[in-house]
């Protein structure tokens, strides 16, 4: 039986049991919990120092799951993470140290052919990635235990993390902005000039200063007082990054088609605390899972790479380079394309999905070394379609993310006529780190021989490029 074709667990996940703790598989026999009480569930990890013997399962869970935070009844669950790929130290155990029959969980089988489990879709060698941090780990999924990925997280971008009160008084932006709207006419100008020059958190505080002083939503006016790709570049920037990549989502996901690009542009490349507050916000906004509706967009491997990107399983940037498990994993990555007839997608995939920036920079580097040739060139060669797409953004956007932000911009004006949504999106994206932006300008120009805002003028006019330049910080 494959990997692919085994019947669900419970949980829902196919071909793979819940992950038991790391160095604790399997327990000796009888030291498994009654059944119903697997796994332990959020909240229930005793307090350090508290934990049974080494060997011993986590204590029964207790109760029922506990009511969504905030009051956000309906929002769906986390997925269960560690499903795919697994992390490292939870493959299941050589042949012959499995439990008696009939005792959970039951032997995974690994399909004809496979690597050694250390080698399967992109799981880090164990004990190669820096060691787990200490105390309880924090739940995830359904209690299944964290990845174990050493250095610390990276907390969420600006705009991506909880709402913050700042020392600002937005009162009057607000002002401006409410007058700029008011009875006959519209002054375009003032509506460039305040929201392209404040930061996410500015913009949050504006926004509720609107609210409270007028009793009025700043997008609606926004939408009711200005047309075309003007009133998109402003309401992307009214709705702050966070909230921005959520409403692209949805717009991308709705309908007949899927625009792949934006996925690419959301999802990729993105921390794990990123990744976690962008499915939360989808979830609250849409009362729908993010995963579900990404799933019923794309097919096949495709599918796969993107439930791997969605995962949120990134080793964190604060973990050391292991330059033997460098070496490790570009052979890997070689045997998987150039180095076989056929390729191995998913390996390339899962390496590139789940690796920090760091590791992939330092196996960007090795590969070259070793092979005189480029790795973006073989994913050129051994890829086709979406997929080519989505690994040579990861690729980019991991080794240069400056270099990667110019590609996107020339290819959203290249050809017949303007991506202007694609456009609209990636300066506005782009905007709020007004020192990355300096960098994108800059590698445009060593790139393509001519500045970005003369680019930006050649295929935009009126309020709309003056917004765009604005953005850019051309005024």
């Amino acid at each position: 039986m494959s990997y692919y074709n085994q019947q669900p667990y419970p949980g829902g996940q196919y071909g793979q049991p819940p992950p038991p703790q790391q160095g604790h598989y399997p327990p000796p026999a009888g030291t498994y919990p009654p059944p119903g009480q697997y796994p332990p569930q959020q909240g229930q990890y005793p307090p350090q120092g508290q934990y049974p013997p080494p060997g011993q399962y986590p204590p029964p869970q207790q109760g029922h799951y506990p009511p969504p935070a905030g009051g956000q009844y309906h929002q769906p669950p986390p997925p269960q993470q560690g499903h795919y790929p697994p992390p490292a130290g939870q493959y299941p155990p050589p042949a012959g140290q499995y439990p008696p029959p009939g005792q959970y969980p039951p032997p995974q089988q690994q399909p004809y052919g496979a690597p050694p489990p250390h080698q399967q879709y992109g799981a880090p060698p164990p004990g190669q990635y820096g060691a787990p941090p200490p105390g309880p780990p924090p739940q995830h999924g359904y209690g299944a235990p964290p990845p174990q990925h050493g250095g610390p997280p990276a907390p969420a971008s600006l705009g991506y993390g909880p709402p913050q009160i700042i020392q600002w008084d937005a009162t009057p932006d607000a002002q401006a902005l409410r007058n700029a709207m008011k009875g006959f006419g519209t002054d375009e100008k003032t509506l460039i000039r305040v929201l392209s020059t404040k930061d996410p958190l500015q913009i949050e505080a504006i926004q509720a200063a609107f609210t409270r002083n007028f009793g009025r939503n700043l997008i609606k006016d926004i939408e009711s007082e200005t047309r075309g790709e003007f009133e998109k570049g402003l309401v992307a920037l009214c709705r702050g990054p966070l909230m921005h990549d959520v409403y692209l989502l949805r717009e991308a996901l709705k309908g007949p088609g899927t625009n792949e690009a934006v996925l690419n542009d959301v999802l990729l490349g993105r921390s794990n605390a990123d990744m976690a507050a962008i499915k939360s916000a989808y979830a609250r906004e849409f009362r729908a899972s993010l995963e579900s509706d990404v799933k019923g967009d794309l097919s096949f491997k495709t599918e796969e790479h993107f439930m791997i990107v969605l995962a949120g399983n990134r080793i964190e940037e604060s973990t050391p380079i292991n330059q033997q498990a460098i070496e490790q994993e570009v052979k890997d990555l070689h045997r998987a394309t150039a180095g076989q007839m056929g390729t191995d997608e998913m390996l390339v995939c899962s390496i590139l999905s789940t690796r920090s920036n760091a590791q992939i920079q330092a196996i960007n580097r090795t590969y070259e070394q070793r092979f005189r040739k480029k790795f973006e060139d073989v994913i050129r060669s051994e890829f086709s379609g979406h997929m080519k797409d989505a690994l040579l953004f990861q690729l980019r956007s991991a080794t240069d993310r400056e270099r990667n932000a110019a590609i996107l911009l020339e290819e959203s004006m290249a050809g017949m006529g303007t991506k202007d949504t694609l456009l609209v999106s990636r300066v506005v994206r782009y905007h709020w780190d007004k020192v990355f932006m300096a960098g994108v300008k800059n590698k445009y120009r060593m790139l393509y021989g001519k500045a970005l805002g003369a680019r930006i003028k050649g295929e935009t006019s009126g309020d709309y490029e003056r917004l765009m330049l604005a953005c850019i910080g051309e005024f």
